[in-house]
This record gives structure tokens, C-alpha cells and sequence, in this order.
């Protein structure tokens, strides 16, 4: 009961996909944060090849993928899948499956960028670090320069 008022509590089904959930809620009460994150992960372990780091888009996605019942649960799962989304894309995320986090993860480990790192900047290494390269046997590139002995440290001492 609240406020003298006796509980009234509806059944809500929810349908993703061929996946089916249900769940009280309160006529009153909030959406329970469960609910929007285990349906969330649903959505996205289902349909992760439609969703992106927009939230309008995943809006729609949710609205052509699952029966929800009212706007502002639609709402909040979509939010929830665009934080998610963009978690996904930054590391393993926990409660989602591993196929797709694997796939995500493989795909960063294959961009290889046009230009490389140390094509147009001019890096300058100390004597030690040639000595290291040269027992390694690699050569140096064009525009790496080894920083003299006589400047090597001073740097760190003229800082005021």
C-alpha cells in the first residue's frame, strides 16, 4: 500500500524477438533499472549489427525490434543501449556475450592507419634507447635523431 492506497500492480509482457519477458511494475512506481539493463542487453546481443552510438537511431530500432509498452521505457532502454554501445566499443563489457565482443574487438585489431605514427614526426632518442635498438638489431628510420650525450638528462634539471 501507498499513501493508503492499495497496490495495484499490473503484468507487463515484453517481446524481443522470439524472446519473451515478463515483469511487475507498480501503475505508479518507476521502471525497475533491472528491467531496462537485462532487455537492453537482449536488444543488443540480438540485433548489435542494426544499433549504433546514436541514440535517435537506436530509438527506432527499439520501436521495429520489441513490443514496449509505453514511451518512456522505449526511451530509457534505448539510452541504456547507446551507453552500452559505446562501452562495447571501448572494451569487454559484462552480461553481453562474448561472439559479439570478440567481433568488435577483432575489428580494432585489423584497422591499420594510412599514415604511420612516425612518418611525418621527428622523434629524438636518447643513447641508451640507440644502443638498445642496435643489440635488437633494427634500424633507425630517417627521422629519429639520437640526442647527444652533453644535452642527454639536462633537460629534466632546467625546469623552473
Amino acid at each position: 500500500e501507498v499513501r493508503g492506497k492499495p497496490s495495484v500492480r499490473r503484468q507487463i509482457l515484453f517481446i524481443v524477438g522470439d524472446c519473451q519477458a515478463e515483469w511487475n511494475e507498480a501503475i505508479m512506481g518507476r521502471v525497475r533499472t533491472k528491467t531496462v539493463k537485462k532487455n537492453s542487453r537482449v536488444i543488443i546481443e540480438k540485433y548489435y549489427s542494426k544499433l549504433t552510438l546514436d541514440f535517435q537511431t537506436n530509438k527506432r530500432v527499439c520501436d521495429e525490434v520489441a513490443i514496449i509498452p509505453s514511451k518512456r521505457l522505449r526511451n530509457k532502454i534505448a539510452g541504456f543501449i547507446t551507453h552500452l554501445m559505446a562501452r562495447i566499443q571501448k572494451g569487454p563489457v559484462r552480461g553481453i556475450s562474448l561472439k559479439l565482443q570478440e567481433e568488435e574487438r577483432e575489428r580494432r585489431m585489423d584497422f591499420v592507419p594510412e599514415i604511420s605514427y612516425f612518418e611525418g614526426k621527428m622523434a629524438v632518442i636518447d643513447p641508451d634507447t640507440k644502443a638498445m635498438l642496435d643489440k635488437m638489431n633494427l634500424r633507425l628510420s630517417q627521422n629519429v635523431t639520437v640526442q647527444s650525450s652533453s644535452d642527454y638528462g639536462r633537460q629534466r634539471y632546467d625546469r623552473r
